[in-house]
Parts: structure tokens; C-alpha cells; sequence
């Protein structure tokens, strides 16, 4: 019966709708969860700049902890190539591809937990196991960010392993493209305040650019091309200024805009 009220509840406000044998989360909501690869089709050439930015922050031989989300598996195909990595993750795709790699100068720890529609390991097998370590950088996506609520998450274990997450490392970079701007999750990861750098995209509306270097650390906007090139057009073709070729397969070329916005008034002159 209580599960029953708990559902009843949440349909009233407009948080599920019900759905034979179950319930089902609405679009929208702050309990809405896309899967991985629904969340991997979207807003691709954003990702790959990000991540292309978010690596010149990771130090060969450094210790880093990194979270589920598509963004950070696009930064992890970029950190296959640096070297005497250990990297601690609770992200499944991310574990596979540092995996595949086959760096013998690289460290993989995975955590345990039960598994999220973003490939996340979550739970308290998770966050037990980010207790014990001690990490130079922490590299998280967020679902969505807001002035008020800060970085946040649909999933409330997830949210509480990010945060665990969090803790193990000395710095934090989280990565977020535009459109997790005003987006606000069911639990909390973090304050906006509490990142030392944040990595969102060119898409991101000035206003909120604005907002955001007033709460972050620092603030790095990376811009990129929608459309890759054809092949033979690539060969030929020179790549604009400040152009940079990402690496993995298939990628898009993106260009990083090095500028990074300093706090509050500066940004305002």
C-alpha cells in the first residue's frame, strides 16, 4: 500500500504518469532520465569540444576520479593517450574504452553499485569504495545546473556517489553543455561554487555565462562545429584558426576558444 500511495502521490503532481504495471517518469521532470544512448545522440559536436578542453586539465601520472554521462565518455577516449593515468570511475562506458585501450601504464579501478540508465554504478557498494581513495582531479557530468539548486541529478544515488565522488578529489571540473543550463535534477551534487572549473559550450547564452563566472572558479567556454566535413574535403580543406582535429574516430572537428571568463565584475567591463 505504501508503494501504491508513493505513486499516487507523485502522479498528482505531475512528476509520472502511470503506466500498466508501473509508473514512468515525464519528460521534463526533475525525475526524468534519459537512457545512454538516447542522451548520446544529442548535442555530439558540444561534447566533443568540452572534452577536448577538459583534458588539457588532467596531468600525466595524476590520480583522477571520473563520473557516468556521455560528456566524460567522450573525454575518456581522449584520455586513453595520457600517460600513467589512475583513473577511478563508477561509469561502466568509461571503465570499457580506458579498458580497451590496453595502456599498460594505466590504472582502471571500477567502482560496484547497481546500475543506472546513464551506466552509472551507484549505491552504497559505490560510495564505500570512493571513501578509501584520494584523487588529484574529479571530472563530473551533471544533468542539470541552476544558480539556485547548483549541479543536480535525476537519480538520487547517483547523485550521492557523485558527491562521494567529489569529496576523493582535491579539484573539480564539471562538464556541461548548454542545454543543462536552468535544468534542475530531483537531488543535489554540488553548489555552482563549489566547482573549480566549469566546461560548457559557446551555445551557452551570455546572461548565463554571466551568472556562472560569478559562482565558479573559472569558467571555459568551448566552441564548436555542428557539421564534420566530407572526407575527401578534410584532406584538402584547412582547418579554421585556433582549429583543433579530435582524435577519436568519427569525430567532429572542433575549435576550443581558449578564452576563460574571470570572475563577477571583470566579465561585466
Amino acid at each position: 500500500m505504501t508503494i501504491r500511495r508513493d505513486l499516487e502521490l507523485l502522479h498528482a503532481r505531475g512528476l509520472i504518469e502511470k503506466v500498466h504495471g508501473g509508473a514512468t517518469a515525464v519528460p521534463g521532470s526533475a525525475l526524468f532520465e534519459p537512457g545512454f544512448a538516447a542522451k548520446l545522440a544529442l548535442q555530439q559536436a558540444e561534447k566533443e569540444a568540452i572534452a577536448e578542453a577538459a583534458v588539457a586539465f588532467v596531468d600525466p601520472g595524476s590520480a583522477i576520479g571520473i563520473s557516468a554521462g556521455t560528456t566524460t565518455y567522450a573525454l575518456a577516449r581522449r584520455l586513453a593517450d595520457v600517460v600513467g593515468l589512475t583513473v577511478v570511475t563508477n561509469a561502466v562506458r568509461v571503465a570499457d574504452v580506458l579498458h580497451d585501450a590496453w595502456r599498460t601504464d594505466q590504472t582502471i579501478v571500477l567502482t560496484g553499485g547497481v546500475r543506472t540508465p546513464s551506466d552509472a554504478l551507484v549505491g552504497p557498494f559505490a560510495v564505500a569504495s570512493l571513501r578509501n581513495v584520494h584523487l588529484d582531479l574529479v571530472i563530473i557530468g551533471v544533468h542539470g545546473m541552476d544558480m539556485r539548486s547548483g549541479f543536480t541529478s535525476p537519480n538520487i544515488l547517483e547523485a550521492e556517489t557523485d558527491r562521494a565522488l567529489i569529496e576523493a578529489g582535491r579539484r573539480l571540473v564539471v562538464v556541461a553543455d548548454h542545454t543543462k543550463w536552468g535544468v534542475i535534477g530531483l537531488s543535489s551534487i554540488a553548489r555552482l561554487n563549489q566547482a573549480d572549473v566549469l566546461i560548457t559550450d559557446s551555445g551557452l547564452d551570455l546572461e548565463a555565462r554571466e551568472a556562472l563566472a560569478g559562482q565558479v572558479k573559472e569558467l571555459v567556454v568551448a566552441e564548436a562545429r555542428p557539421l564534420a566535413l566530407p572526407s575527401r574535403q578534410a584532406a584538402t580543406e584547412p582547418a579554421g584558426s585556433g582549429a583543433t582535429l579530435v582524435g577519436a574516430a568519427g569525430a567532429r572537428p572542433v575549435r576550443v576558444d581558449p578564452g576563460r571568463y574571470p570572475p563577477g565584475p571583470a566579465l561585466r567591463s
